[in-house]
This record gives C-alpha cells, sequence and structure tokens, in this order.
C-alpha cells in the first residue's frame, strides 16, 4: 500500500489542455509534451518535475517529504 498519490492532471500553461498522467514514483520526469498544442514543458525554476510544476498533486518523493531529484 502507498502513502501517496500516483496520478496527477497536468495543465498546460499555454494553451490550458489538461490531461491526467501516472507519475513515476522511482525517478523525475524532467519533460512533457503537452497533448494539446505539443508544447515541451519542463519544470519552473525551483521545481524538481513537471508534476511539481504543473500538476495537480506533486510528485511522490515531494509528496512523502523527501528531496526529489536535485
Amino acid at each position: 500500500m502507498t502513502d501517496f498519490k500516483t496520478h496527477s492532471t497536468l495543465t498546460c500553461p499555454l494553451c490550458g489542455h489538461q490531461e491526467t498522467e501516472e507519475m513515476p514514483t522511482d525517478a523525475c520526469q524532467y519533460f512533457y509534451e503537452c497533448k494539446g498544442c505539443g508544447e515541451l514543458l519542463k519544470p519552473e525554476q525551483g521545481d524538481c518535475c513537471v508534476f511539481c510544476s504543473y500538476g495537480t498533486v506533486a510528485c511522490p518523493p515531494i509528496q512523502l517529504g523527501d528531496q526529489c531529484c536535485h
């Protein structure tokens, strides 16, 4: 049983398209291609992954209070 959520809805800052994706539990996802406009998203400064920047739920390591891939 996990103590964290494994899915997050990403919202593209360019076109507003939303897509729910499964988050990796053992690695950061640094890039994500928007399925609406094709924009290649990368984390904002200070964030470890696209889920922390554009998702409704932070990545599993951050949810657990750990450092992510810094």
